[in-house]
């Protein structure tokens, strides 16, 4: 594993240069005072609780050994510049592992400063019974707690690191996660992806098409759960971003989603169940194609959706509707077909006919006679009936 160079947060400075026979004698009660150090911390740091027995008591106590070995080395030495690599390589490990426990850095510091005053207490007590005179017993004592600096800076590093490095890996993972719902990817496949992620998968997901300068604002807005795919989601206008939203299939859920996307200009799909979420962004996507202002409910266009479907085809349904009138001037035609389609619309009350073209009731009894005149039974026809709403619609 790639680590990043560590600043130690104190340069140690202080010679010591401990007697072979008290350095001796710290060594042989290594494990002694290491044991004590780890149940120490085990007992005032409530995060760590536990933690003694099991493969974490052993990393624990591993690391332990592993800086006060570190310690003795450096204190043995004549020179400030003694070897520390291990022992700071050791806590920058320790500290990415910590974090992923999920034990914060304030509980890791925490463990560093109560085991630092046990392993002073026992050690600087050896180091006493070894001989060790008052001034070295000082030095002892500045070395002690400045290396501690070093490994907490050390471990505070690794935490951080490894906090970022597996935030953007979730991230990462939840970016893909929300593509493989908005392409289709099998069942399998994206479950899998929901389990890689951490992400527990809802009832259902409503699928958002908006600009990407209201991305930030609406994701203040909606459920912590929302995901957003990366860039490349085939489809998306440009300019635009999609989100998938949690937890949004009632209609009672539905209304609190638009009441907290109102000032955006989004367009809602359908609540769908959440393995279903790319239809939900088809249809976003078709009805974003609609080119309507502001926030946009699905729900309240399907009619639209639906005769924009197949653009074609409804302009050759328009065409033989109106085939029949392809013979008067332009602007009879004009007129007889809004007739047309007010007298379908208004299911032939014409009063209402008359109210939308801005005519004397009269006159919509006059154009209707020619509509009839021209079509026959066919205004009476079911068929025709279904043809010429769709076409006119």
């Amino acid at each position: 594993m790639v680590t990043r160079p560590v600043r130690p947060a104190t340069q140690i400075q202080t010679i010591v240069g401990l007697d072979p026979k008290v350095a001796a004698a710290l060594r042989s009660h290594l494990a002694e005072v290491a044991d004590s150090a780890v149940l120490t911390i085990v007992d005032e740091v409530p995060s760590y609780a536990g933690a003694w027995s099991g493969r974490m008591g052993e990393v624990i106590r591993n690391a332990v050994q592993l800086a006060l070995g570190g310690f003795l080395t450096l204190a043995t030495r004549q020179d400030a510049d003694a070897p520390k690599a291990p022992a700071i390589e050791g806590a920058y490990q320790l500290g990415r592992g910590e974090a992923r426990s999920g034990r914060t850095v304030e509980a890791l510091l925490a463990a560093y400063r109560i085991g630092a005053r046990a392993s002073w207490r026992d050690m600087s007590g050896v180091a006493v019974e070894a001989g060790v005179d008052s001034g070295q017993l000082a030095k002892f004592a500045e070395l002690v707690f400045a290396y501690i600096d070093e490994l907490s800076a050390a471990s505070v590093a690794g935490h951080t690191d490894e906090l970022e490095s597996s935030g953007r890996m979730r991230q990462r993972n939840l970016e893909r996660l929300a593509r493989a719902l908005l392409t289709d990817a099998p069942a399998d496949a994206v479950a899998a992806a929901a389990e890689r992620a951490g992400w527990e998968p809802p009832g259902s997901l409503t699928a958002l098409v908006l600009p990407e300068s209201q991305v930030s604002h609406a994701l203040t807005a909606l459920d912590p759960g929302t995901l957003q795919p990366s860039d490349d989601v085939p489809g998306l206008p440009e300019g635009h971003a999609s989100l998938l939203v949690p937890g949004t299939g009632s209609a009672a859920a539905r209304r609190t989603l638009l009441r907290a996307l109102r000032g955006t200009d989004a367009v809602v799909g359908p609540g769908v169940p959440w393995l279903e979420a790319a239809a939900s962004y088809r249809r976003a996507l078709r009805c974003a194609a609609l080119d309507l202002d502001g926030l946009v409910d699905s729900d309240e266009h399907l009619a639209s959706l639906v005769l924009a479907a197949d653009a074609s085809a409804r302009e050759d349904l328009r065409a033989r509707v109106l085939a029949p009138l392809a013979d008067l001037r332009p602007s009879t035609a004009e007129k007889l077909t809004d007739t047309l389609r007010s007298w379908l619309l208004h299911h032939g009350r014409r009063d209402a006919v008359a109210e939308e073209l801005f005519v004397h009731a009269q006159t919509v009894r006059y154009r209707v006679g020619q509509l009839r005149e021209i079509y026959g039974d066919r205004l009476e026809d079911p068929a025709f009936v279904l043809d010429a709403t769709l076409a006119l619609a």
